[in-house]
Order: structure tokens, then C-alpha cells, then sequence
């Protein structure tokens, strides 16, 4: 499993515009072929920062992802909108950790 997390600065006045852009593409994105799981995240603190949290079966879905018209679409619309350049970080989950045992 493939954990990827993406995290990107938007102009203040463009935080609308990619909400907007995330609520028609995401449904799309998670039934992608190898897309087991999307979440949306905003920084407690910063208002215009954002992070996509999302689960692929492997290198090769993502990149299958990272090469569809899908992509290319949303990639095109979000891009638009930043304030500086995303950051973005592939990995692979060692551990979770759940519950309490006290």
C-alpha cells in the first residue's frame, strides 16, 4: 500500500475556488482504479493550507492516476491556484496504532 501525501498552499482568495474543484473531482478520484482511500485536510492554523491524504494499491496505480486525463484535469484547475509550490511525500505505513491499552 502506497500512502501519498500532498501538500499545498493556495492563494487566500483562491481557497473557495479549489474547494470547489475538489468537491466535483473527488468521488471521481476515489473510484479510480487503484485509489483505495481520499481524504481532504486543512491546517489548524494556516486557513489557505491544505493537504490531500490518499491510499493506492502501489506505484503503478498512482502513476496510472498521475497519467489520466482525470489528472491532468484536476492537476491543470488546482495549479492555478497556488501560492507556492506543493510538497508531496510517497510512503508506506509500517505501524497504527488504535485503541487504548491503559
Amino acid at each position: 500500500m502506497l500512502v501519498r501525501i500532498v501538500r499545498m498552499t493556495f492563494k487566500a482568495d483562491k481557497v473557495d475556488d479549489f474547494l470547489k474543484v475538489f468537491e466535483e473531482s473527488k468521488h471521481k478520484i476515489r473510484a479510480f482504479d487503484g485509489c483505495r482511500h481520499l481524504e481532504l485536510h486543512r491546517d489548524y492554523h494556516k486557513k489557505n493550507v491544505f493537504s490531500t491524504y490518499s491510499h493506492w494499491i502501489d506505484d503503478a496505480a498512482l502513476d496510472g492516476y498521475r497519467h489520466s486525463d482525470l489528472f491532468k484535469g484536476v492537476w491543470a484547475q488546482t495549479k492555478a491556484l497556488f501560492d507556492e509550490k506543493p510538497i508531496a511525500f510517497s510512503n508506506q505505513k509500517i505501524d497504527e496504532v488504535t485503541g487504548s491499552n491503559v
